[in-house]
């Protein structure tokens, strides 16, 4: 079975599905493209920011699969670099729902291999890969992890952070939209009988 080919499309903020809250933002660090691969109209939807650092003790990963259930059952865009275990794992729940669901890269998208299991959901129309990076780096690098991460909670109406590591990135990107006033939704962990 034959895939279509992968078509790249470049934003910038004179077309009319650029984020328009990047700019006051970010300021001067704001990117001034976006390469894209699937619905730039996802751009325009009320937005939740997913972070989780990599280390995530128990509680919170039985959270975060609940708050992933619940954001899918109730339609909400996430955003996401979805790099972490935990993000890894809110992706493959949230693939499984009807809502849009926005990547963001760490990387350019040069060569970039699209899993299988994202095509049925790149196909409806639901997930949009985002990298602001147009050759490099081929690979995620701490430096373009730091850059992707401020670009999803730029891009946020209101943020999830499922764990934060103290002294950590995801400590940073909490501290940010604080500073941006971006709400943050609290992670309730049932307890599991």
């Amino acid at each position: 079975m034959g895939t279509s080919p992968i078509q790249v499309l470049t934003l910038t903020p004179s077309r009319a599905h650029w984020p328009r809250e990047i700019g006051g933002r970010l300021g001067r660090d704001a990117p001034s493209r976006l390469w894209a691969i699937g619905s730039p109209e996802i751009l325009a939807e009320r937005k939740i920011g997913l972070f989780c650092s990599v280390r995530c003790p128990g509680d919170a990963i039985l959270g975060a699969y609940d708050a992933a259930r619940k954001i899918r059952d109730e339609g909400v865009t996430v955003v996401s670099g979805f790099h972490s275990p935990v993000e890894k794992e809110c992706l493959r729940i949230l693939l499984r729902g009807k809502q849009p669901v926005i990547m963001c890269l760490a990387r350019s998208m040069i060569k970039i291999r699209i899993p299988t299991e994202w095509r049925p959901t790149l196909d409806s129309g639901r997930l949009l890969l985002l990298s602001p990076f147009e050759k490099f780096p081929r690979r995620p690098t701490i430096e373009s992890a730091r850059q992707r991460n401020e670009l999803v909670a730029a891009l946020s109406d209101e943020v999830l952070i499922i764990h934060s590591t103290p002294g950590g990135s995801i400590e940073r990107i909490s501290e940010l939209t604080d500073r941006w006033r971006i709400p943050r939704k609290e992670l309730r962990s049932k307890v599991r009988e």
